[in-house]
């Protein structure tokens, strides 16, 4: 269909429902080379969607297919024959899916136009490739996300009410308890997490209790030493002078009498012999005019390293008890070095080290009681918002049970009971979801005891069941669009009519598609689809064609009274679609 005809069509049927549409849902679906489908591309609308043709023509395949974009799991008997892979791709419109659109941004597959593409490719080879937005994922990812988007009411495992963790949200949602349920679970995670801290310093104070004793001797045994940043080194430097010091002024006294003290060779007074001696000469020469230089300059070089060499000598300290000190301490120093296995210039900041640790272990005990005491702060905050959740829940519950049993009866299931089991353990440890746990409960028969939803072995009541709770939630669930697989089954005549106009009710909060034998429920539909077969020498094939105006009443007629159309049929056709 062209874009523009695709966008009159939305106006149209967004008018049709007053305007009460959702912006998210399955805008388009596109399928190839599956099962019996070479090619098709569906444009999907708002509000209620009936799929009608006749048995064995393949309407369940649209729906099949779609499944595989959620994540089910397939073999390679969907491809279609002749075909090397199918291929199949379902893009969702996420305007107002906040839950969906975050997910999507936490594992990176973004989308800038509120778009979200989930494509599916299944090869010969046995291969199956998952995407999200074009980027490869896996089925769990895909499963993940898709139960935020969709919703397959049939005996497969995307019926989400067979899952007790739906059962809470649709309660909290129902009674409006969202942001109160968040404040129960934000207050569980942080007791959790303090007690998670409490408990790693109880382990940590007593692994360390003997480690504390010997903590607190190592601490004081470099505490006596008091060594400071950078003592060991000078230590070292003045063990080394002093223990050089009489050689040291030995040679350097000898230096001197080389330089200018000795009477048999002074360096000074030789120099000086020859700058004389090379003054006296009568010429001029460049060269000896250099080599004067070169001996003057060494002779003032002399007596600068000859005053030099005093000072030194005055410096240097003949002191055995000094040194004594000094290599009493040193010898401590490495001692503990040593000990501690570190370099001995290290040993001033491990020592520090060594006094945080203390400090931190020390303190451990004093930080625990304070901790403790915190907790129970939690603690009793806790107990109060959980205590009061389950009050509301209670009320909710109940509330719930009575709105989904008048849906019941209206769908031809009277004699069944819908309760809600909450089990509520008020001395249970700080759970994310307070002190409850919610379960649906369903009894078919009067006298029977109420079972759980996933032990009901109809697939129509449970279709049934799921739509009754479905049109009470729809309001408040966070999925957006529901598909009901023959919700139809067994039923006919007012309660069909009545299901139509449940699931009527639902599209006009959402999106719903439906495939269906009743012409009473495809008559409620905001759009119909038509799904038949045509075979050829070579293939068969399913197409998919939307059906307006007369088309529409036809189909509506065949399905009144079988492929002979007639006039009355054709007029109860009219009169039930209210053309």
């Amino acid at each position: 269909m062209p874009v523009n005809e695709y966008a009159a069509h939305v106006l149209y049927y967004n008018r049709r429902i007053n305007g009460h549409c959702s912006s998210l849902m399955l805008s388009q679906l596109t399928i190839h080379n599956f099962a019996l489908v070479e090619h098709l591309d569906i444009e999907l609308m708002p509000g209620m969607t009936a799929i009608t043709g006749e048995t064995g023509a393949g309407k369940s395949i649209m729906l099949d297919a779609l499944g595989l974009t959620l994540g089910d799991r397939a073999d390679l008997d969907v491809i279609r024959t002749g075909a090397d892979k199918a291929d199949i791709c379902a893009s969702f419109t996420l305007a107002d899916n906040a839950e969906a659109q975050a997910w999507l941004n936490d594992h990176d597959f973004p989308s800038s136009d509120e778009q979200c593409l989930l494509r599916r490719v299944l090869t010969r080879d046995g291969r199956s490739r998952a995407y999200i937005n074009g980027q490869a994922t896996t089925l769990a990812e895909l499963k993940t996300l898709g139960e935020m988007l969709i919703d397959i009411h049939n005996q497969h495992e995307h019926q989400s009410l067979l899952k007790t963790a739906t059962h809470q949200r649709l309660l909290d949602a129902y009674g409006g308890l969202q942001e109160f349920s968040a404040n129960v679970t934000q207050q569980a995670l942080a007791i959790r997490k303090l007690a998670q801290e409490i408990s790693t310093l109880r382990q940590l104070s007593d692994a360390n209790s003997a480690q504390l004793e010997l903590l607190t001797f190592q601490v004081q045994e470099l505490e006596e030493l008091a060594l400071h940043a950078g003592e060991f080194v000078a230590l070292d430097a003045e063990q080394k002078q002093l223990s050089h010091a009489e050689a040291a002024l030995s040679a350097l006294q000898e230096i001197q009498d080389l330089c200018n003290g000795s009477e048999e060779f002074n360096l000074e007074q030789g120099m000086r012999r020859a700058t004389t001696l090379i003054d006296a000469i009568p010429f001029s020469n460049p060269l000896l005019a250099e080599a004067a230089a070169m001996l003057n300059n060494a002779l003032i070089q002399v007596e600068e390293a000859s005053a030099t060499l005093r000072h030194a000598t005055d410096r240097i300290e003949m002191n055995p008890a000094r040194l004594e000190e000094v290599d009493e301490r040193l010898a401590l120093v490495l001692k503990l070095a040593r000990k501690h296995k570190v370099a001995p210039e290290d040993l001033h900041t491990f020592s520090s080290d060594l006094q945080e640790k203390l400090r931190g272990v020390s303190g451990a005990d004093d930080k625990v009681a304070a901790l403790e005491l915190q907790l129970k702060t939690l603690q009793a905050k806790y107990q109060a918002l959980a205590s009061e959740l389950s009050q509301k829940r209670t009320k909710a519950a109940r509330q719930l049970e009575k709105a989904v049993n008048i849906q019941l009866g209206k769908l031809g299931m009277a004699s069944a009971r819908f309760s809600l089991d909450l089990h509520t353990d008020l001395k249970a440890p700080a759970g994310t979801n307070g002190f409850d746990a919610a379960e649906f409960l369903i009894s078919t028969n009067p006298g029977q005891t109420p079972k759980p939803l996933v032990r009901i072995a109809s697939g129509g009541e449970l279709s049934r069941i799921s739509l009754a709770i479905q049109v009470v939630t729809a309001q408040t669930s966070s999925i957006p669009t529901l598909v009901f697989d023959e919700v139809d089954v067994g039923i006919g005549g007012g309660t069909a009519k009545a299901v139509g106009e449940l699931l009527q009710q639902l599209g006009e909060k959402g999106q719903v598609l439906c495939v269906t034998h009743q012409s009473q429920v495809a008559a409620q539909a905001h759009q119909h689809m038509l799904v038949s077969k045509s075979a050829s020498k070579n293939s068969t094939v399913t197409s998919l064609t939307r059906l307006d105006g007369e088309l529409r009443i036809k189909e509506i007629a065949r399905m009144l009274g079988g492929d002979e159309l007639t006039e009355n049929s054709l007029a109860h056709a009219r009169e039930l679609v209210g053309s």
